[in-house]
């Protein structure tokens, strides 16, 4: 096999391992709306950030160094502590097809910031892909239900922005050269966990009931959903670049529709 051929492979089967985790991501939608109490959007993305965040500090026993403190505090931000709580509003109030086909936004972010951020010029082939992305989507997954909440809409498109923003900058800023995918991941989530605290608390409150199924949601989205998922996307994105790292995130959207679809059709 020629060096070409295996970092042909490398690439590969980066993308087969890192598009696990927008798969994983999909599943967001249909824990929020089956399993979680409603109206809680800053209590869940607290559950889904401070705790994992913690336990991956603790197995990764590495704390940022420098100007990775507020790069950490920045990225936890974008990708998850306005990210989470956008996400289960348009979960909560918007049909599923609607709000996956908010998601799939996101290439467009990807293709339009980095002649802001990265001052390179505009890919008019990141635009084309991000378009058709949005298109082929809409047709998969929109149907008779797709009702417009202004402020789901609102909560959709924000999300989407939030989180290109952060694909962006971590491809930009890369990782600390002795920091694990680990790490990084705990850095991220600790610090959108502390950021969500007082929201959290402030403006939801902890639910009255949360039964097996709310605890299992929560469980879910934390364990496999963040710390899990964002240890395998932030180690894929190291080695491969913003377009089709962006396209990947296409899955979450189609997962959430395919499985609101199954649970749908079942008895």
């Amino acid at each position: 096999m020629t060096t070409s051929n295996q970092a042909n492979g490398r690439q590969t089967g980066w993308i087969f391992l890192t598009a696990a985790a927008p798969i994983v991501w999909g599943t967001t939608y249909i824990v929020t709306t089956h399993l979680l109490p409603d109206g809680h959007p800053f209590f869940a993305a607290l559950m889904r950030t401070l705790p994992p965040g913690l336990i991956a500090l603790g197995l990764s026993r590495h704390l940022p160094h420098g100007g990775w403190w507020w790069k950490s505090l920045l990225l936890g931000s974008l990708n998850m502590a306005a990210f989470f709580p956008l996400l289960f509003v348009a979960a909560q109030r918007l049909p599923r097809g609607v709000a996956a086909t908010l998601g799939a936004v996101q290439p467009i972010v990807v293709a339009l910031l980095p002649t802001i951020l990265l001052h390179e010029r505009l890919s008019g082939w990141r635009l084309w892909w991000g378009l058709t992305g949005v298109a082929r989507v809409g047709m998969v997954v929109l149907g008779s239900d797709a009702a417009l909440d202004p402020l789901g809409v609102l909560a959709g498109l924000s999300g989407a922005a939030s989180m290109g923003s952060g694909v962006v900058l971590t491809k930009k800023w890369g990782r600390p050269e002795h920091a694990s995918a680990i790490s990084l991941a705990g850095w991220q989530l600790t610090s959108a966990g502390l950021v969500l605290l007082i929201p959290a608390l402030v403006f939801d409150g902890i639910p009255e009931h949360i039964n097996a199924g709310a605890w299992t949601g929560y469980a879910w989205l934390g364990f496999a959903g963040a710390l899990l998922t964002y240890t395998i996307w932030f180690a894929g994105i190291r080695h491969l670049s913003v377009t089709p790292t962006a396209l990947l995130g296409l899955l979450s959207p189609l997962t959430a529709a395919l499985l609101g679809v199954l649970i749908a059709a079942s008895p």
